[in-house]
Parts: C-alpha cells; sequence; structure tokens
C-alpha cells in the first residue's frame, strides 16, 4: 500500500506522511449485519480489502483507476468516516451503514459528513462487490426471469441502465434495486453523491459508480463509454444470490444485507 501511495503522489514524502492510517482487512464472505448491530466503542472502520488483483479487472477497469479508486477514494471516506467520529464514542461503534440510514440520530454538527463518507464506504463496499474477473455473461433464474419481466429483456434493461447513468447530472449511482412496495419489483434508480436507495427503502442488487474518479483516467469524460463497456465484469452470481436474499418480509434483513462492512477494534 505504500508502495502505490507514493506512486500516487509523487515523490513527495509528506503526502505520504500526512494520509491518514486506513486498516484494510481480507475479503471475506461476513454475515449480514442487522441495522441494530452495535460494535465495541473503540471499533474503528476498516477499507475491505479488494476481492481480486487491481489489474483483474482488465482491460474494461484499468489497474490504475481501481489503485486510485479502491486505495486512495475509498480510503478517504474510511478515513474520514473515523476523524468524524471522534469525540462520539456513543456512535463509535455503529457500522456505516446503520450511519447512513440514521441521520437523525446524528448531532447536527456531523450529520452531513457522516452521511457522506458512510454513504461513500457502504456504495464502494458494494460496488467491488458487485464485480468480478471471472464474470460477465448473462443472469439465469429468479433474477433473470425478474428482468425480462419487468424491463423485457436482458438487453432492454442494460441499455435503460445505461441511460439512467448518461443523464444522471453530475457525480452518483446507477443501481439495480427491489422496491420493498409494488410486490417487490426490480426499478431502476440513480442517486446523487453517496445516497442509497435503502434510504427510501429499497435492496440494491446491482450498482455502478458513476463518479468521474471510476473511469476518468481510461474514458476521460466519455461517461456512456464506460458504461457500455462495463458489462463484462458484472458479477451476475453476486446479483442473483442479492436478488434470491431480498427478503421482502424481513426488513431486517434488508437492512443488514444492503452493504455488510467490516469494523475491527484499535
Amino acid at each position: 500500500m505504500a508502495k502505490m501511495a507514493a506512486a500516487l503522489c509523487g515523490s513527495a514524502p509528506k503526502c505520504l506522511a500526512d494520509r491518514p492510517r486506513i486498516v484494510v482487512v481480507k475479503s471475506q464472505r461476513l454475515p449480514a449485519l442487522s441495522a441494530e448491530t452495535v460494535g465495541t466503542a473503540d471499533a474503528r472502520h476498516a477499507l475491505p480489502a479488494l476481492p481480486y488483483p487491481l489489474a483483474a479487472l482488465e482491460p474494461h477497469i484499468d489497474s490504475r483507476t481501481m489503485a486510485l479508486h479502491h486505495g486512495v477514494h475509498h480510503a478517504s471516506y474510511v478515513a474520514n468516516l473515523n476523524s468524524a467520529l471522534e469525540g462520539f464514542p456513543e456512535l463509535r461503534g455503529r457500522d456505516a451503514q446503520w450511519l447512513l440510514l440514521n441521520p437523525s440520530k446524528m448531532p447536527l454538527s456531523i450529520r452531513t459528513v457522516i452521511r457522506n463518507n458512510a454513504g461513500g464506504h457502504v456504495n464502494h463496499s458494494l460496488f467491488w462487490r458487485a464485480m468480478s474477473p471471472a464474470a460477465g455473461g448473462e443472469p439465469t433464474g429468479p433474477l433473470a426471469d425478474a428482468i425480462e419481466r419487468e424491463f423485457g429483456s436482458l438487453e432492454q434493461f442494460k441499455l435503460r441502465f445505461e441511460e439512467a447513468g448518461i443523464k444522471l447530472f453530475g457525480s452518483g449511482w446507477v443501481w439495480l434495486a427491489r422496491a420493498q412496495q409494488n410486490r417487490g419489483r426490480l426499478q431502476i434508480y440513480t442517486t446523487p453523491g453517496h445516497a442509497n436507495p435503502m434510504m427510501q427503502g429499497h435492496f440494491p442488487i446491482l450498482v455502478n459508480d458513476v463518479w468521474e474518479h471510476a473511469y476518468y483516467l481510461k474514458h476521460q469524460s466519455r461517461r456512456a463509454e464506460y458504461l457500455r463497456g462495463w458489462w463484462p465484469v458484472v458479477d451476475w452470481e453476486e446479483a442473483a444470490r442479492r436478488f434470491e436474499g431480498s427478503d421482502l418480509f424481513s426488513e431486517r434483513r434488508w437492512e443488514g444485507e444492503g452493504g455488510s462492512v467490516r469494523m475491527e477494534a484499535k
């Protein structure tokens, strides 16, 4: 990590010295956390390790973009979140998802910074899991049936997903999510900044990041090119797992599985 940071910062040693300490945890399947999960008061939010090497998604997502995106941008959200929680021991044991979904329980002085950085942490944690080097292809099973039922075909879904991402003004995210209402129908959503469909009661199935840092090094301002070239790395098995696990009758499971992110003690 130090070598990567040095390459990204240039030769200035001060850049490395000023970087907050980020703890990376080994990637692994974790049990879902409910919105009521409380850790110890000295727990800190941790940057999850990527589930694949930086270059694994080439040529669709280049390794330099992955290094910046994960090791700098996502890491900064984790560092900023931990920093914002200093002095609030009653909140330090809460997972990032709980912090995102309970803004009214945040002190007004940190409410915005918590929303932005908890959202960035949760959304990126979902985003890394939405992709895989051994991915692509097409969805199967109940998810495939639901996509065909709602959008007419997989190709029609992809076109509408891309169109939503292209039309989103500024930075944000494009999602396939399942509504708690309307019999759990699949819908495409966009969210500005680091908002998440869970904030409106929708369960995320698939997500793509359309902040410029997700694609600018390779595609410059050509967001449409990035969106259209993303499908070969989509992990449809992960999307199917999320779809099939979205129990409409268990709100706490929805909240917990929406974005389980790892914490560890200091």
